[in-house]
């Protein structure tokens, strides 16, 4: 995964790193890391060298967002910078792991290379102490991150369902999985809440003849010396609800300890546990869907005498240790010394000013949390097969899928009841850092159970993703796969331009045709199968939103959006949109327009998977080719839409049955139903199915809204389309012109963001087909108010001699209603309208009828 910056260096274009005096020492200095930087030289010191001899700041930038990442503890090495059209604008594109803190380390590589450009001083802690601050707020701790990337080696897919927590979602639509660090949406509610009171979880143990300290809950510092006294010094004093240690003091030994260690527990939770001390080692065992998969013993924090350091000073020895971090960004936590260890130290004799002897521990901490500062020892290995048990019966009878299950033991090596031990607490949601990378002993990699669990079909958790492209007929070509597959009972999650829907209900409306967009349909409970519409724009800013499809359609080539984003010849565009196609999976299939050399050439060379072709040209030399090698194409012949692969030919449906081909005076919307039939068979439809699907697929607003849709008005018929590109208007020509009428009045308007020439030739192309031009605006998109519409307006001016007239009427309410005053009975509206239902509401409320002549008396 990469992040794509755009860049302006300014006045810094006519200064290449070889005017700036010392930038290669100051480089070294704050990321000495750089250094292996190999660039295009291709050995370790290449990007110095190139930084020597003379490189641009945009370069440098790459390299510096690229090692920065790799101080914050992520290994990345790829990245491109390349210049564009514009001078001082560059592309830079590096690779992330954690896609907030790729960002921030491009946003602080820019600042850095500025100052070292400008000879200003820069603090590099501060730098990266901001993206630790990003890092420790936004990546996936090590739990969550274990499963997710057992999920990956896997191949199946994720997705972080909030930026703040560690909700995460696996697989797409009905087959998707969803979990919180450890706990999953299969986790038994009451085992969760069981696991989260300690007295009812030794109730239930010590009913079980599990063996359980001897406790009770107290709501009083008089229970809890009573109890204290019952049990008999040493106690345990916990809260009856909490985590990770928080409260907890142990092996308590008089009435002024149990008061002090009360009152801490007391401010977690009103009630507090006071129980047995049991003199053993902390063990964790973990259990996942029913199975031991790890155990661990763990030590409290602490610290061992040297005999000539303090205490103090032996705790910052440990803090040094580079494997210890803050929270859990590294193998070990950091020390804290808080209330109960100062109350720990003095229990033990010493202060933090003691010399600690050679040889002596010194415990700084009650209980072994790794958060807490402990360490962990990995004992997978030696669980006695009755401790083994143990563990797996407690599973079952608490009823949680992932339990960590905490006991104090001699030694697992043998029967619990050969030795003092008992099961102190579970823990619903167990972390898992301890068997991931212990202090001591083998690593077991915990997240693969997990995912297992969830996934136990052995598959990759994925639905059948069809995405299409091209420049014209996504839309409806989007809408009619999703309709062949309805029809064919699958239930499908579409996203286009004009909506989202699930299942035929639509959820949202607007341009839907980004990776958003697809996330959206992704994450979607119920869907069975997703149908994506991608835009160029899409592309360009945030990729797919999908890692891999099994079906990528590529409808065509033509000129729309040139000069945006550096895109500004059509082969640029087509590698553009050849990124669907270059995105399909090995066993899947890339549907291509074969009478388009764009897609024909650069499509069939990027194209993944098997290749359908589909052809208006029953005899494209190409095609035939393609067929003769046993390839599949979609063809017409004889008024019938066929199917052909080597010798056989089958047919699909004759053209006039489908109603989208206007009897064949729409040879686009043929195109685009040879493309929907190509990806449908792709998908395992049979011929009948999408036979069926294509001839109950109607050019209408509830199917088909503003593509095509032709309506009887009292007295005139409207054409209402979304031809807003040249190529676009040249393919709808034909059926305009197949539908007679006494005068042909059009209402269109373009976005803003197209070139002059692309407007100025676009009014042409309307005022060539029409007698009458109403030119409206309803997306300036960085222009001047009007601007755009002129252009149109003189376009249509110097291309339509004397036949259409074009009139500028910006707000495109007012143009229809202009269009409408001007048309009579056998007149052809062809409106370009964005607000389609509030035109087709307006024209049932008219008629356009002659008025009867009055009979002479």
């Amino acid at each position: 995964m990469v992040i794509y910056m755009r860049l302006d260096i300014g006045e810094l274009e006519h200064r290449p790193s070889d005017m700036v005096p010392g930038i290669v020492e100051r480089l070294k200095e704050l990321m000495p890391g750089l250094q292996e930087h190999r660039c295009s030289v291709g050995r370790p010191g290449g990007f110095l060298e190139r930084v020597t001899r003379g490189t641009w700041a945009g370069h440098v930038v790459e390299h510096v967002a690229i090692e920065l990442q790799n101080m914050l503890g992520f290994s990345v090495g790829y990245g491109k910078t390349v210049d564009s059209y514009d001078p001082g604008i560059y592309n830079v594109v590096y690779r992330y792991r954690d896609e907030a803190c790729g960002l921030a380390a491009g946003r602080e590589a820019v600042d850095v290379v500025e100052s070292l450009f400008n000879e200003r001083e820069i603090d590099i802690d501060a730098v990266i102490g901001r993206l630790k601050e990003v890092r420790d707020a936004h990546m996936l701790g090590p739990s969550t991150g274990s499963i997710v990337n057992a999920a990956k080696a896997r191949n199946i897919p994720y997705f972080r369902l909030s930026e703040e927590s560690s909700y995460i979602q696996l697989g797409h639509g009905y087959k998707q999985q969803r979990f919180q660090a450890t706990v999953t949406w299969k986790t038994n509610v009451i085992g969760y809440g069981i696991a989260d009171d300690k007295d009812w979880t030794k109730q239930i143990l010590g009913d079980a003849g599990i063996p359980v300290p001897q406790g009770r809950a107290c709501y009083s510092v008089e229970e809890a010396l009573e109890a204290a006294h019952e049990f008999a010094y040493p106690v345990v004093v916990k809260p009856l609800v909490g985590n990770h240690g928080r409260g907890v003091s142990t092996n308590i030994g008089d009435d002024a300890a149990l008061h002090e260690a009360y009152e801490i527990a007391q401010a977690r939770h009103s009630t507090v546990i006071v129980e047995q001390y049991i003199k053993g080692d902390d063990h964790r065992l973990l259990v996942i869907d029913g199975k031991l998969v790890a155990a661990a013993r763990r030590r409290a924090a602490h610290v061992i005498g040297d005999g000539r350091s303090t205490l103090q000073e032996l705790v910052d020895q440990a803090n040094a240790d580079p494997r210890r971090g803050v929270g859990h960004e590294n193998l070990l936590t950091q020390i804290y010394l808080d209330e109960q260890s100062h109350r720990l130290i003095e229990q033990q004799g010493w202060t933090l000013a003691s010399k600690i002897p050679r040889g002596e521990i010194v415990w700084l901490k009650s209980t072994a949390n790794l958060s807490t500062g402990g360490t962990a020892t990995d004992v997978t290995d030696d669980v006695h097969p009755e401790v083994h048990d143990v563990a797996e019966r407690i599973a079952r009878l608490i009823g949680l899928d992932i339990i960590g299950i905490d006991l104090l033991a001699e030694t697992l090596s043998k029967p619990l009841d050969e030795q003092s031990a008992g099961v102190v607490e579970v823990n619903a949601g167990p972390g898992f850092r301890m068997h991931l990378a212990p202090t001591h002993g083998q690593s077991r990699d915990v997240g693969a159970p997990v995912v297992d669990m969830l996934f136990p079909d052995g598959g990759d958790g994925r639905v059948p993703i069809t995405a299409i492209t091209g420049t014209n007929g996504k839309t409806t070509t989007t809408r009619l796969i999703s309709h062949l597959l309805r029809h064919a009972g699958r239930k499908v999650g579409m996203a286009c331009t004009g909506t989202i829907e699930i299942d035929n209900h639509i959820i949202m409306r607007g341009d839907y045709s980004g990776p958003q967009a697809a996330a959206t349909v992704l994450k979607e409970p119920t869907v069975e199968h997703a149908v994506l519409e991608v835009a160029r724009g899409g592309i360009m800013r945030r990729g797919l939103g999908f890692d891999e499809c099994d079906v990528g359609v590529l409808l065509n080539i033509d000129s729309d959006h040139l000069g945006e984003r550096d895109i500004h010849t059509l082969d640029e565009l087509a590698r553009c949109k050849t990124v669907v196609v270059d995105a399909v999976r090995e066993t899947g299939t890339a549907v291509l327009n074969a009478d388009d050399p764009r897609v024909l050439e650069q499509g069939t060379y990027w194209a993944r998977g098997n290749i359908i072709y589909f052809t208006l040209n029953p005899n494209s030399k190409a095609v035939r080719q393609h067929v003769h090698d046993q390839g599949v194409a979609f063809t017409v012949s004889e008024g019938r839409i066929v199917m052909r692969q080597g010798h056989i030919e089958a047919e699909v449906i004759p053209v006039n049955d489908v109603p989208i081909a206007f009897e064949g005076h729409a040879p686009f919307n043929v195109a685009n139903a040879m493309a929907a039939a190509a990806a449908g068979f792709a998908l395992g439809l049979t011929l009948g199915d999408i036979r069926m699907g294509l001839q109950t697929f109607h050019p209408t607003p509830g199917q088909l809204p503003g593509r095509t849709n032709l309506i009887e008005a009292d007295g005139v018929r409207a054409l209402i389309d979304y031809g807003h590109n040249v190529p676009a208007l040249v393919a709808l020509d034909k059926l305009v012109s197949s539908l007679t009428a006494n005068k042909r009045i059009a209402v269109a308007s373009a976005p803003g963001n197209r070139r002059d020439e692309d407007l100025m030739a676009l009014g042409a192309q309307l005022a060539r087909m029409h007698d009458a031009l109403f030119i409206c605006e309803s997306d300036p998109r960085g222009r001047e108010i009007g601007e755009a519409a002129e252009l149109l307006r003189r376009g249509a001016e110097e291309a339509a001699a004397s036949h259409c007239k074009a009139e500028v009427v910006l707000v495109e309410h007012d143009a229809v209603e202009r269009a409408f005053d001007a048309a009579s009975e056998g007149d052809l509206l062809v409106l370009l309208v964005d607000d389609i239902d509030s035109a087709i509401q307006r024209l049932k409320g008219r008629s356009f009828r002659t008025p009867a002549p009055i009979a002479a008396k």
